[in-house]
């Protein structure tokens, strides 16, 4: 069951800056809250940028691990578009290995801090760390990368089995990704 205390916070700023038509400054952001502790941002980090990623993730029919007769969907990649709140892109994520990209040519990579549940039939919650960002732009600076607000993307219900192996599925999917930088 999908909490809605969750939801509601990220569902009103989602409407209130959509009705804007632009993208909040980032010194009057503020994070959708409540989110996990699982998932909370260290102390000393501002939010930078807030993104809506819509898109598909690749999922494949593979063989379980250390195994030969179970098989299971195995998560491949995403690709998504970045939108502001106003539905304009600015950006791409794409993988692997997990890439956010910014219009202005800036991007960082990162390596899953922790988890907490999106709800039924919603991908998890995700905290990244980032590593250093190439070139610079947006990503310039980027500490961390939260994943909120999930929608869709779990695997396919679909059988997996010898028979399938190799099968690739595309699930739709739509999350928002907050971009958070050392505080000044």
């Amino acid at each position: 069951m999908i909490r809605t205390s969750l939801l509601i916070p990220a569902s009103a700023c989602l409407l209130l800056t959509a009705c804007s038509g632009t993208m909040p400054r980032p010194d009057t952001m503020s994070a959708p809250s409540p989110v996990a502790d699982a998932i909370k941002v260290p102390d000393g980090h501002r939010l930078a940028m807030q993104t809506v990623g819509v898109g598909e993730l690749r999922y494949e029919c593979r063989a379980k691990a250390n195994t030969t007769d179970q098989f299971e969907w195995a998560f491949v990649g995403p690709t998504a578009t970045l939108q502001d709140r106003g539905g304009k892109a600015v950006g791409k994520y794409y993988g692997p290995p997990a890439t956010w990209e910014s219009m202005d040519g800036s991007k960082v990579t990162a390596t899953q801090v922790a988890v907490a549940p999106g709800g039924d039939g919603n991908i998890p919650h995700q905290l990244v760390k980032a590593n250093p960002a190439v070139g610079s732009g947006m990503m310039s600076g980027v500490t961390y990368i939260q994943r909120v607000a999930t929608q869709g993307g779990v695997a396919p219900a679909a059988t997996c089995s010898a028979a399938n192996r190799g099968a690739m599925q595309m699930i739709r999917y739509q999350a928002d990704y907050l971009f958070w930088k050392a505080a000044a």
